[in-house]
């Protein structure tokens, strides 16, 4: 886990940092076995009272990694932890492995804060999506990028969209797989705040957070979580329809075209 995910408690507050900064903190299967690993040690430490989740290097998250896009190129699913995982078994209550990497966080009984600088690409995306709260710098970017590789986002992004962003934004977003900044995700209700440096930004928040009562934070935490309708049924709509994408035709071109650097030639839907 060390090799991807590092945490270091202090004074209550968890600090989180993806540490693969030389690919750019990408997906691989390490990364998420790490991020379910953290997530599962942060759920049964005591002391803990709020955590900040960042990234080390040039960027949050950039996306699954390319070597899984790669494994797709010849019809392979590129599903972490193993190329026959049906996403549709829940793996982890009403989640699957993939989405438990997001969801964990949201399951936490306290905060986290997500201090966003660089890209948060598709499934980076989906992972800040899993904080409380999303602190960026003036200069990130952000993307519903899976359209580009012919899919949908399936790490428990959608119940948590559907939450945050108006519905024609979410689909446009989601339809074109557009970069937008962070100024832009403000004004979607993405961002938080943006502000110069986020991840001191959010260690401060987290401070404020960490000298409140802690029985009323959790209850709080508790309380915000259940206002939301229940995700089951979202999280498995997500995986069903995934499940159909992975190594299709129509997919499997999305990646040739991509990785070949040229206009994809699409079968019609039938």
């Amino acid at each position: 886990m060390e090799d991807r995910v590092s945490i270091s408690i202090s004074d209550g507050i968890a600090d989180v940092r993806l540490v693969r900064a030389d690919k750019m903190n990408a997906l691989d299967a390490a990364m998420f076995e790490a991020l379910v690993a953290a997530t599962d040690r942060l759920s049964k430490e005591k002391g803990v009272r709020v955590v900040v989740l960042s990234g080390e290097g040039r960027a949050f998250c950039a996306g699954l990694d390319m070597g899984r896009f790669a494994a797709m190129k010849d019809g392979g699913n590129g599903v972490p932890g193993g190329e026959k995982r049906d996403l549709t078994v829940r793996t982890h209550g009403k989640a699957n492995f993939p989405q438990q990497a997001v969801w964990g966080w949201r399951q936490l009984p306290v905060p986290v804060i997500a201090a966003v600088h660089g890209v948060a690409f598709g499934g980076g995306f989906q992972l800040a999506l899993g904080a409380d709260m999303r602190f960026l710098s003036p200069d990130a970017r952000m993307s519903i990028m899976e359209i580009k590789w012919g899919l949908i986002p399936d790490m428990a992004g959608t119940p948590i969209l559907a939450s945050l962003v108006r519905d024609d934004i979410l689909r446009e977003l989601t339809y074109t797989g557009r970069i937008f900044s962070a100024q832009e995700a403000q004004s979607y209700g993405l961002a938080t705040r943006v502000c110069d440096d986020p991840r001191a930004a959010a260690l401060e928040v987290a401070r404020e957070i960490a000298g409140k009562s802690p029985d009323a934070i959790r209850a709080a935490k508790r309380m915000l979580n259940n206002l939301s309708v229940d995700p089951a049924a979202a999280l498995l709509a997500e995986s069903v329809e995934q499940q159909k994408l992975l190594g299709s035709p129509n997919q499997t071109e999305s990646v040739r075209a991509n990785l070949e650097k040229r206009a994809p030639k699409f079968a019609d839907a039938g």
